[in-house]
């Protein structure tokens, strides 16, 4: 069976006329993963046994009663080492929690199992999701199926790998600060990160509680709207969760944008982007327009400040949540720690020690509140913005890890919108078209909300994805 092609509603329309059996598609997909993941390393763990289990309930179902009609229903996903799954090794892909199993799963696993989902394993990631580039996992990287000299983004660069070389049909991850949206610009898939709040975090090992949002990649954009379906609302365990009623994402996704006004944030586009993520977001500026809407330069006059107020925050609650890892209640050995992690550590008690709160981190909460502002006053001119994911194509694998002020920058158009709260869906959009920027590399746009626009987001994005088609492109692999 050739899983590529495949989306949800496949999936589903197969199931529903007989077409193909829940283990036919299963057994597919391990065959991928078992042949591509030894190249990819997009897996810490795979789940075969549980999920052939799982896949043959489903079948004996189907032969006793109608089918039944779980959004998810067989749909083969990965999971971020990051998310609590009863049973099965979570190691936030650091050796300090290499032989735990939790005891519980996620809110976010278990609903998306509970309406029929099947999940394949544990994917890989930057350790503790600390990176921008899928470089610091203590499971060693996963390569980019587009180049593999070059990097798949991070830090939930298995999550992305995944659905771009159809190891999965889509798979959850984090985004604190662009986790989500640079491997998905970096991949030629489809990344959400939702309204802080939208989604629980219950289960899933805390990077910065105050950022973190759980999300999802996919191959379409109408699939991501059907997983947050499925993953959206509280759960009585998360108390940052809006208790608001539920949405269905997929009602007006079809309607279009003609009439809408989108803002191009001018501090984002003005200067450091590179060539070739210039021409591809420009050409997506005219498919927008081309297929109605008005364009319009908006400013955000903060954004300066968005690297270092994120990376005063950030590292601040990572050195405060690291803390329970102390060798008695999770993990054997601190030393396992990774420099990366140590580093965030270290910033993060400084800026928290007595003498110094003040300065930084009560300072640059202060300006995370103006950073909020400017967002607010930006939609009551436009609907949304649109802005480049990241300044330039995947880079190669080592050419920042040794200057990490250079790869903290990386996530310079990306934080802002962690800092705000507010919903961004990152799209394919095109290939970088010259050697110098390297040549047949991933580039995605971002769509930003305001605080739970998700709806418009994925009606915007499905337009402009099934106007520019992108998403149909596919990574070669030996198979």
């Amino acid at each position: 069976m050739d899983v590529q092609n495949l989306t949800i509603s496949d999936i589903i329309e197969g199931y529903k006329s007989k077409k193909f059996s829940v283990s036919e598609v299963v057994n597919s997909y391990l065959e991928r993963v078992e042949k591509l993941n030894p190249t990819l390393n997009a897996f810490i763990t795979i789940d075969s046994d549980n999920a052939k289990k799982k896949a043959l309930e489903l079948d004996n179902s189907l032969t006793r009663e109608p089918f039944n009609s779980s959004p998810l229903y067989g749909v083969p996903f990965g999971i971020k080492d990051m998310f609590l799954t009863k049973g099965v090794r979570t190691t936030a892909a650091s050796n300090v929690l290499r032989d735990y199993i939790p005891p519980y799963s996620s809110t976010a696993v278990n609903r998306l199992e509970n309406n029929g989902a099947i999940s394949l394993g544990k994917l890989n990631h930057d350790a503790w999701a600390h990176g921008s580039s899928g470089e610091n996992s203590d499971f060693g990287n996963t390569l980019n199926p587009w180049n593999k000299e070059h990097v798949p983004g991070g830090s939930s660069s298995g999550s992305a790998v995944s659905v771009s070389a159809s190891l999965s049909l889509f798979s959850m991850g984090t985004d604190t600060g662009g986790s989500i949206r640079l491997p998905a610009s970096f991949t030629n898939t489809v990344g959400l990160k939702p309204t802080y709040g939208l989604v629980s975090r219950f289960g899933v090992i805390s990077m910065a509680s105050s950022l973190d949002s759980i999300g999802h990649f996919s191959k379409t954009v109408r699939d991501s709207a059907i997983i947050l379906n499925s993953a959206a609302g509280a759960d009585g365990y998360d108390s940052t969760v809006t208790t608001r009623e539920k949405v269905d994402y997929l009602k007006n996704i079809d309607k279009g944008i003609k009439g809408m006004k989108i803002g191009v944030p001018k501090e984002y586009v003005s200067q450091g982007l590179d060539a070739g993520v210039k021409s591809v977001f420009e050409e997506s500026l005219k498919a927008l327009q081309k297929l109605g809407a008005e364009i319009v330069e908006i400013s955000l006059p903060h954004t300066n400040a968005g690297i270092a107020v994120y990376y005063i925050i950030q590292p601040s609650e990572v050195s405060s949540n690291l803390a329970r890892y102390d060798g008695i209640r999770f993990g054997k050995d601190r030393s396992y720690f990774s420099k990366e992690a140590k580093r965030r550590i270290m910033l993060g008690t400084y800026t928290l020690s007595s003498g110094y709160y003040d300065a930084y981190y009560k300072k640059a909460m202060q300006v995370r509140t103006l950073i909020k502002k400017d967002f607010d006053d930006a939609y009551k001119k436009v609907d949304l913005l649109v802005s480049p994911v990241s300044p330039t194509p995947p880079w190669k694998f080592e050419e920042k890890m040794n200057d990490p002020l250079a790869m903290y920058l990386s996530d310079a158009l990306t934080v802002a919108i962690n800092l705000a709260g507010v919903p961004a869906l990152a799209v394919p959009a095109g290939f970088s078209p010259s050697a110098s920027s390297g040549s047949g590399l991933p580039i995605g746009i971002q769509f930003i909300g305001h605080h739970f626009s998700e709806s418009l987001l994925f009606q915007v994005g499905h337009a402009f994805e099934q106007e520019t088609k992108f998403y149909l492109k596919k990574p070669e692999l030996e198979y």
